[in-house]
């Protein structure tokens, strides 16, 4: 029981941020948003909701279980965890907030970066930590493409 308290605390700290991302993108989903010129690959809105719930809970369940390792490294790896977690709400201010596709792109480069050396160290924690950001990388690199056919077409 007391290893699950840090995985639900984790948890919980992946969704407020997903909070804080959907109020910052919510007048430009229904201003802007519509307005550009978007891949045909682009899902409809409620499937971003849907996948980004379960990324945030599976982030978040990894965070905790590297946190439940308690060695020195596992400090490096919180710490990225964080950084990962910032960089998704400066990608929903970016992109969303400023309205900039450019800018958003490039946070979402660094993100991408971050999180594969976080998925990369959580490993050597537990490989199910690491497995499980997997599906975000995938999601990331989707979300990669969009934002640049934004970028390009707009």
């Amino acid at each position: 029981m007391k290893a699950i308290v840090p995985v639900l605390q984790f948890v919980l700290i992946s969704f407020l941020v997903g909070y804080i991302s959907m109020l910052m993108q919510r007048e430009s989903l229904i201003m802007w948003y519509p307005t550009l010129v978007k891949s045909s690959l682009t899902p409809p809105g409620n499937v971003f909701a849907i996948v980004w719930g379960v990324l945030y809970l599976l982030m978040g369940i990894s965070a905790g279980i590297v946190w439940n390792t308690r060695t020195v490294y596992s400090w490096v790896l919180i710490l990225l965890f964080l950084v990962q977690l910032a960089l998704n709400l400066l990608w929903s201010f970016s992109f969303f907030y400023m309205q900039s596709p450019v800018m958003g792109f490039a946070v979402l480069v660094v993100l991408f970066m971050v999180v594969i050396l976080y998925a990369a160290g959580s490993y050597t924690q537990n490989r199910w930590a690491a497995i499980m950001n997997i599906p975000y990388l995938l999601w990331l690199l989707f979300a990669g493409y969009l934002n640049w056919y934004v970028v390009m077409n707009n």
